[in-house]
Parts: structure tokens; C-alpha cells; sequence
């Protein structure tokens, strides 16, 4: 199974700890007790940070993340923006949605409010700016409550194609996608997607 870039400082300290402790179990009863909540959680680790492969979605614009949409809303500047809400049980990995040059990666300090609240919006995030044959699109990774770090995988100035590994979100997050003015969606509030599968724009 492939794991995340980025998964290290969690995983490492975490098996290590089950794999000591099963170790030790057979001749201590304390270390015995501790192997089975460190071998469990563990596991959970191990099935957090899996980055399986995938077979790229047709479609001019494709989910950038595995979740579920949160909300669809009209911008003021004729955009629309998707929110996927990751919760999480959801492959943490977010992928290109379109194929293009990545103009900006920027850095955003905020807060860590759950990322299904509205709030959330003022929460630690990365935005994204990628120069498309749609033109400009714009991608925002947003931290959510126990999310404490995003982890980019490319820098400003390379080019993607669609699909590909973006960076990684730790833990419960959200991503927002804003499609360009006159691109209608093709997913709804409550639908179910998967980056770099499912399609978000209609013809």
C-alpha cells in the first residue's frame, strides 16, 4: 500500500511505538496493555495516510479531493465555489483538477475551527492559483480542527497535469475548489467524490 509524502513525523514515532510494545509483551504485562491501543492505532495511521493509486476522471474539471461536497455557492465575481468536506475517514492526498501551470503557492496562518463550519474560512489553509485552459483557477486547502499541518508537494512555477499529487492535508479538512464564470457543476450538495475521479464541471 503507498502512504503519503508528508506522513513521517506521524507514522514513524506511532508504529514504532506498537512494534516496541508487541515486542516487549510477551514478557511484561504493561507493555502487553500498551500494544494493543498502540497496535490499533497504528493501523488507523497506516489507513489515514494511504495514497492509492487511481485512474484519472474524464472531464474537464475533476474533484481535487476525496470527501463529500459541503456546499456549491455563486461567487460575486461570477465564479462558483465547491467545498468537499474530508472527514477523517477520507484518503487525505488533494490532486490537480486541471492540468496547467501552478502560478502560486501561498501560505496562509489562521485558526483551526472545524472545517465544517463557516468559520472555518479564517482557518490555517494553502491557496493555490493555476493558469489553466479555463484560465485562472483557484484551489484553497483549509486545516480543520485537528488538521495542524498542509503539506504542498509542488512549487509555484511547476506544471501538473490533471490528477496528479498535489500535497496532503493532515487530518479532518476541507478543499475548496472555484470554478470560472459560464462552467456549471455537476455534482451536488451531499455528493459523495473522489480526487482526481469524479467530475465536477458539465458540458
Amino acid at each position: 500500500m503507498r502512504l503519503a509524502r508528508g506522513a513521517s513525523p506521524w507514522l514513524v514515532p506511532t508504529v514504532a511505538t506498537a512494534a516496541l510494545s508487541l515486542a516487549r509483551a510477551r514478557r511484561s504485562k504493561r507493555a502487553a496493555l500498551v500494544a494493543v491501543p498502540a497496535t490499533a492505532l497504528a493501523a488507523g495511521m497506516l489507513w489515514f495516510f494511504r495514497d492509492p493509486e487511481r485512474e484519472i476522471g474524464q472531464g474537464r474539471v475533476i474533484s481535487p479531493a476525496d470527501g463529500v461536497v459541503q456546499s456549491i455557492m455563486p461567487w460575486q465575481d461570477g465564479r462558483t465555489r465547491v467545498a468537499i468536506f474530508m472527514s477523517p475517514l477520507n484518503v487525505h492526498v488533494n490532486r490537480a483538477p486541471l492540468a496547467g501551470t501552478v502560478t502560486s503557492v501561498e501560505h496562509i496562518p489562521g485558526g483551526y475551527v472545524p472545517a465544517f463550519n463557516k468559520e472555518s474560512e479564517n482557518n490555517e489553509r494553502v491557496v493555490w492559483h493555476f493558469d489553466t485552459e479555463l484560465g485562472d483557477i483557484e484551489m484553497v486547502q483549509i486545516a480543520g480542527a485537528v488538521a495542524r499541518r498542509i503539506v504542498p508537494y509542488v512549487p509555484s512555477g511547476a506544471k501538473v497535469e490533471q490528477g496528479e499529487r498535489l500535497g496532503l492535508i493532515r487530518f479532518g479538512s476541507r478543499v475548496d475548489l472555484y470554478l470560472p464564470e459560464g462552467v456549471e457543476t455537476a455534482v451536488e450538495v451531499g455528493q459523495t467524490t473522489t480526487a482526481g475521479v469524479t467530475r465536477l464541471d458539465r458540458d
